[in-house]
């Protein structure tokens, strides 16, 4: 995964608002524990798309 760390300190989780931390090849909300994929180095930021905390 190759994100521009700007755009990292910007994004957030569309569903509550938290930061997201990189962890592999998905961004991690620190706040829901939603995981948003990450297609093509694009995050994908749709709640539809986002994998449920386990």
């Amino acid at each position: 995964m190759n994100i521009d760390p700007a755009l990292l300190a910007i994004i957030v989780c569309p569903k509550c608002r938290a930061a997201l931390e990189p962890t592999g090849e998905e961004l991690v909300c620190t706040g829901c524990g939603l995981a948003y994929p990450v297609r093509d180095d694009i995050p994908v930021l749709l709640v539809d798309e986002a994998r449920k905390p386990a």
